[in-house]
């Protein structure tokens, strides 16, 4: 890790929009806060602004300081400092999987390899070759997960998977057939949606509405008619994730090319997000948020907080990673320095529709699972 990047991610906030402080030192200092009802909202909590639309890109692979300030990330570096830059944000657990599951269910649920969804223990299905370790569990999760819980609230949800083979497709790997021929590239992985985990996702009689792709996204950032809450995952090319070198994969997608590969991420994640910050839902009065965020970090690392036990073979910290908060009415210029992780996001995207009845470690306040109040509160003055 380069010198200086342990400095910057422990050091205290960098205040530097006044409304911003005084969120972030309400939430530091009030007893109310820091002293939560058992299993119910805090002060924090409930000063967690009311959004219409949050929105999460989700990238792959990469250590905080690889992003956040990084001159191979020049789009995702200055909208960090710009708007929001959680600079001590982490993941879960290695590899890739087991953080998206967390992201929308509060848990990794035992899972820490990357076999396909429909896995089980002593499985010879070529998707799963974990299945036969000891502890192994099985990767279809049947437990409530984010988008239950706005469905019951009266809210909307989509997943937009770039590349992914067809509407609420179940195919473990594919590409979409507008996007090269039989032979062309696999750009899509199921592991990396999360949503796909979950036995409510995967029976669902509406799948191909809430599991969809970069067309959908298009068509709805265009319409105007866009979710309550929308989980957006770049092809393997264009999240930083990368593949082997062979025929059809670009240069910038190869693995060895790592600076190549952020640069294309960059570009990609940046398009995705001015497409966002030019619809209508942007202008509007209404609150909407845009979180950039990783699963992990891009080596071995274990560092975590927030509810991770470090021991646990599925729970024990992911690395530092990069989360970036970019809200049309909110703070600009904020640096918050406060631990963080996929639970404290998952609580704080609760928060913002209302929802109180948190799922998992997003729940566990007495494990220093906070809200992001101070990245996500609005200014009084707009």
């Amino acid at each position: 890790m380069p010198p200086g990047t342990a400095t910057r991610a422990g050091a205290l906030p960098g205040m530097r929009s006044p409304i911003a402080a005084a969120v972030a030192l309400l939430v530091l200092v009030s007893p109310a806060a820091a002293a939560p009802a058992a299993g119910g909202p805090t002060a924090a909590d409930l000063a967690v602004p009311r959004y219409d639309h949050v929105f999460v890109i989700m990238g792959e692979n990469k250590d905080w300081y690889r992003i956040d300030g990084s001159p191979n990330a020049v789009r995702l570096a200055a909208f960090a400092k710009q708007y929001g830059d959680a600079t001590r944000f982490y993941g879960e657990v290695h590899p890739s999987e087991a953080n998206y599951v967390a992201l929308v269910g509060g848990s990794t649920f035992g899972i820490h390899d990357d076999d396909a969804f429909y896995c089980t223990p002593g499985s010879t299905d070529v998707h799963c070759p974990h299945a036969r370790q000891a502890g192994y569990v099985a990767h279809t999760v049947d437990a409530p997960q984010l988008g239950a819980q706005l469905e019951a609230a009266g809210l909307t949800w989509k997943n937009y998977n770039e590349s992914i083979p067809a509407a609420g497709s179940l195919a473990v790997t594919g590409t979409n057939p507008a996007e090269g021929g039989p032979n062309a590239v696999q750009l899509y992985a199921s592991k990396h949606s999360g949503f796909v985990n979950f036995a409510s996702v995967q029976h669902d009689s509406h799948r191909a509405g809430h599991l969809v792709g970069y067309d959908a996204l298009r068509r709805d950032l265009a319409s105007g008619d866009l979710p309550s809450f929308g989980l957006i995952i770049p092809n393997l090319c264009n999240d930083m994730h990368g593949m082997a070198a062979g025929a059809g994969v670009p240069d910038d997608c190869v693995y060895k090319n790592r600076d190549a590969m952020i640069r294309r991420g960059d570009a990609a994640m940046g398009t995705t997000i001015d497409a966002i910050m030019a619809s209508a839902a942007w202008r509007s009065p209404g609150n909407v948020a845009i979180v950039v965020t990783f699963d992990e970090d891009d080596g071995t690392g274990r560092d975590g907080c927030c509810g991770v036990t470090p021991n646990a073979p599925s729970n024990f910290g992911g690395g530092h990673i990069a989360t970036i908060v970019i809200t049309n009415h909110g703070p600009r210029g904020l640096a918050d320095a406060t631990p963080y992780n996929h639970y404290s996001l998952l609580r704080t995207i609760e928060d913002a529709f209302g929802i109180h009845d948190y799922l998992g470690l997003a729940g566990a306040a007495s494990e220093g699972v906070k809200p992001m109040l101070p990245l996500f509160a609005i200014a009084q003055n707009r």
